[in-house]
């Protein structure tokens, strides 16, 4: 999907756990692992077992998400952008499960998540623009906009 990142991130083993670094900001205020992006605030969600949150969608803001390995979470993105290339594209990805890496959202991609696991799941995510409680950019779809079987996992 035009404009979407996924940033793989080391995990480092020791005998007593693990390290990895999950943002790198210059003296700009920029992070270094999606140029250009300036960080403007972290925020943290939770998600219940069993939750949905979807679709949301940013017009103004762009945004870097982050689940620790042991975490798990289904993410759904959607460009609706008019004038995207990959206009009407749809993306799952699995964020956590033991893996680390960071997934760039710009603007104007509609974006959601599933928590299928039995466990509740923090999603960190990185924004280039703060949150205004009297202008938020903030754009609602319903859930079932793509259909409620994109929301349902794939088995083997």
């Amino acid at each position: 999907m035009e404009g979407v990142k996924i940033v793989p991130l080391e995990i480092y083993l020791a005998e007593d756990g693990d390290f990895a670094e999950v943002v790198r900001i210059n003296e700009n205020g920029k992070l270094e692992q999606v140029p250009g992006f300036k960080l403007a605030q972290v925020n943290r969600t939770r998600l219940n077992p069993g939750s949905l949150k979807a679709w949301h969608l940013h017009l103004k803001q762009d945004e870097i998400w982050y689940v620790i390995p042991t975490g798990l979470l289904f993410v759904g993105l959607w460009d609706i952008r008019k004038d995207s290339p990959t206009n009407g594209v749809t993306m799952r990805i699995v964020l956590g499960g033991g893996k680390s890496s960071l997934l760039f959202i710009p603007q104007g991609v509609a974006h959601g998540s599933a928590n299928f696991s039995h466990e509740e799941v923090h999603l960190f995510y990185f924004v280039n623009k703060q949150f205004n409680l009297n202008n938020p950019d903030e754009h609602r779809i319903p859930w079932d906009s793509k259909g409620a079987d994109f929301w349902t996992p794939e088995r083997d």
